[in-house]
């Protein structure tokens, strides 16, 4: 192959390293208003009055919104395929608020000293209402967090506001009661994980503005620019038709822009104004009010036999989706599918979790979506379980793990079609010197050194519901135009599309031009999230490009007078293999511009019925100092199964950047909130991230399989990378001092207090 599964430059490198790139900020009108957010000091509180008078008499204020101007019409901010699976529940200003940091009113102004100035004049009387804080304690609790009459489920989730249930749901198979009671080994435990910024580079940000026909135009750093159209248009009570939104560039995302948080504030003023507004977060608002990672507890009863066969799981998850349901009853159904199945001797499992709403900030997506927590509880138990019967933990999952071929009852009854798990683990071992390393080796110092192993997997888009789509059309001189939906957020998705094209169409790189993101022009897709782009867009690329030279051959047989059995398309010239004669993509380029009654392009789309797993195995070397219980990580092996790897390089960069972020979750991350709801988590001095220099070394190799239903054979790598850190770190801390950390993070100070009480 010319292009795919080589390390191709990113289509947009020289723009990038030259600091050329052009950002949503960037992009915005001189003078668009500057808009803001008064927020609630309260964690739950009625709106019983709000003063506006002397803010909107500030020079430069243009407009103060509160709930009275807004539509009173449920919604949801998640990003999500149509019916969504998030209950309604949103309005853009509510008379209700329900956490710290919650909407009041939006101030929009010419500058931003005028904003703020207003922002202190208003005055907001509350009746301040008594909190759910504790998700333990949250359903069925009298206080509910959403006793409004329009909440609405659309989609059946097992939501119940009247009870604070966001989502429930009970899957089994097998009688897991029974199987677990034959087992001669139980571990019963429960992990807590807490929530997690995704902690992007760009914050949250947005403009809008009115084109000549009077429609709403949203420029914004999202991940899924149709969904912020639809959800645009609910929240606003206006037609989708009057809708468009732009995605320029974005600054990173995570899963944080698969949720709207900015779009509907500019957008509102905008529409009653009638002129440009924007929106920028500021840090501590990123920090404050926006969806980190669901915090989770999850309780794992896990059963083998005497030899080491894991028998049964049963997996109980509690989700703490915060004020809001964005993405509540979708994450949680990871907890439990992806790590249950990696264990494909189970002769039966069961999964059950409740999704509450208490009064802290709401939870979304976040790379991982679910599986991560589900990972560190489940990969933690086996790890337990192996130390429990005195067994390297490594060999009991080589007895254990999934094999190609074998069905997942746990995954949807879907079967392994390409799964290198077993080489993972294999590779994995050798690049870290497992049967040398383990469990721990005493540095002579007063420190110890531990390694400790987690397996992973996740999927490949949402089976039998995302849709990507793709636009091919062929321009003067022959070159390509590639339209595309998905929404590139650093992580190359436009080069690898482009890769994928160029490798079907038998040309260069340089004749294919990718074109972002605008609603009013690209074909469908349903956004980057789901480590969806490669495998499902991927395979619309495919498939259109077929079309694509098809309809090559079909012009070029009309041009040279003959049928088109007899014309083959090499890429740069269609040639009659009867004659020899032949006609090149540029002429034919031209000639399409001329005395043409079809435009040669081509336009699919691809849906899968199934979500091939990628899997992933990483091991974890951390030193520990005996006398303070400081955790350092020394290295991190990861070897990952993404099918056929498209690009070596940003697949690399994917997994060591994932490993990092898992990394921080593991070590260092916590969102921390005081008695009243008020979250002391509110800028990078409080929220620790890793460095380059927290991480140690990270190491990263693949392992290729092949996946039939992908293009080329890959699969996904952009969400597994970051499910195997926290129990591997986990179990290396074990290994090393003999002390299983069940929350995280995992701190100097929960290490060295459980060595003493050891």
């Amino acid at each position: 192959m010319k292009y795919v599964n080589k390390a191709v430059p990113k289509v947009d490198y020289k723009a990038l390293v030259t600091g050329k790139a052009v950002y949503t900020d960037d992009l915005a009108p001189a003078d668009a208003l500057i808009v803001k957010l008064v927020r609630s000091p309260y964690a739950h509180a009625l709106i019983k009055d709000i003063n506006t008078a002397r803010a909107e008499a500030v020079p430069g204020i243009e407009c103060v919104l509160t709930w009275k101007d807004c539509p009173n019409k449920r919604f949801t901010m998640a990003g999500q395929t149509y019916p969504e699976p998030s209950p309604y529940d949103r309005l853009i200003l509510d008379q209700r608020v329900r956490f710290v940091g919650d909407a009041v009113a939006i101030v929009a102004g010419t500058t931003k000293d005028a904003v703020n100035k207003a922002l202190r004049l208003i005055k907001v009387k509350y009746e301040v209402l008594e909190p759910v804080l504790d998700f333990h304690k949250a359903k069925d609790n009298a206080i509910l967090v959403h006793p409004e009459e329009n909440w609405e489920s659309r989609c059946p989730v097992g939501a119940d506001n009247k009870r604070n249930l966001c989502a429930h749901s009970e899957e089994k198979e097998g009688d897991v009661d029974a199987v677990l009671a034959s087992c001669d080994y139980i571990i019963d435990q429960t992990y807590h994980t807490k929530a997690n910024q995704q902690a992007m580079m760009e914050t949250f940000r947005s403009f809008s503005y009115l084109d000549t026909y009077g429609r709403l135009n949203v420029v914004a750093a999202t991940q899924i620019p149709f969904h912020v159209r639809r959800i645009l248009s609910n929240a606003l009570d206006i037609p989708k038709s009057k809708v468009r939104v732009i995605k320029p560039r974005i600054g990173g995302g995570f899963g944080a822009k698969q949720t709207v948080i900015t779009e509907v504030y500019p957008a509102l003023v905008t529409w009653k104004t009638g002129k440009p507004a924007k929106m920028v977060y500021t840090r501590e608002e990123s920090f404050i009010a926006s969806t980190p990672r669901h915090e989770m507890e999850v309780h794992v009863r896990l059963g083998a036999d005497k030899n080491g066969i894991i028998k049964g799981l049963d997996v109980y998850a509690l989700s703490n989706t915060g004020a809001y349901g964005e993405h509540g009853p979708t994450t949680i159904g990871l907890t439990g599918h992806k790590p249950i199945p990696i264990y494909g001797k189970a002769e039966a499992f069961r999964f059950v979790y409740d999704v509450v709403y208490t009064n802290v900030m709401s939870a979304g997506a976040y790379r991982g979506y679910g599986a991560t927590q589900g990972f560190f509880a489940v990969e933690s138990a086996v790890n337990e379980l192996a130390a429990k019967m005195g067994m390297d933990p490594a060999v009991i999952r080589e007895m254990n793990i999934v094999q190609e071929g074998q069905v997942m009852p746990a995954y949807y009854g879907e079967t392994a079609n390409s799964c290198a798990l077993d080489r993972c683990v294999a590779r994995a071992k050798e690049m870290i010197g497992w049967d040398e390393k383990y469990p721990s080796r005493d540095m002579g110092n007063g420190k110890v050194r531990g390694v400790g192993m987690a397996l992973a997997m996740q999927g490949s888009g949402i089976s039998n519901v995302d849709t990507g789509s793709v636009t091919l059309k062929v321009n003067d001189d022959g070159f390509y135009s590639l339209m595309i939906g998905a929404a590139d957020m650093g992580t190359g998705c436009d080069t690898i599309l482009a890769q994928m094209a160029a490798e079907c169409l038998d040309c260069s790189m340089e004749d294919i031009i990718v074109h972002g993101v605008d609603t009013d022009v690209s074909p469908y897709d349903s956004g980057s999230y789901a480590s969806s782009t490669t495998y499902v867009t991927g395979m619309a690329v495919v498939k259109a490009c077929e079309s694509l030279i098809h309809k090559f051959c079909s012009r070029a047989a009309e041009y040279m007078g003959c049928t088109e059995e007899d014309v083959e398309f090499d890429g740069k010239q269609a040639v009659n293999v009867k004659t020899g004669e032949s006609i090149s993509r540029a002429e034919i380029g031209n000639r399409v511009m001329c005395n043409s009654n079809e435009p040669l392009s081509a336009s699919e789309a691809f849906s899968s019925p199934v979500s091939p797993p990628p899997y992933m195995a990483g091991i974890a070397e951390v030193e520990i100092d005996k006398e303070t219980g400081q955790v350092d990580l020394v290295d991190y092996v990861a070897v990952v199964d993404c099918g056929t790897v498209v690009n070596p390089s940003l697949a690399r960069i994917q997994t060591e950047g994932g490993i990092a972020q898992g990394i921080g979750m593991a070590l260092y991350e916590d969102i921390i909130y005081d008695d009243k709801g008020k979250t002391f988590s509110n800028s990078f001095m409080q929220y620790k991230i890793p460095s380059r220099l927290d991480v140690g070394t990270i190491r990263v190799d693949f392992e290729s399989s092949y996946e039939p239903t992908g293009p080329f054979g890959a699969k996904s790598v952009g969400e597994i990378v970051i499910n195997t850190p926290a129990p591997a770190i986990a179990s290396a801390v074990y290994n090393a001092v003999g002390v299983n950390i069940r929350e995280l993070p995992i701190t100097a100070e929960k290490v060295y207090w459980g060595m003493q009480e050891k």
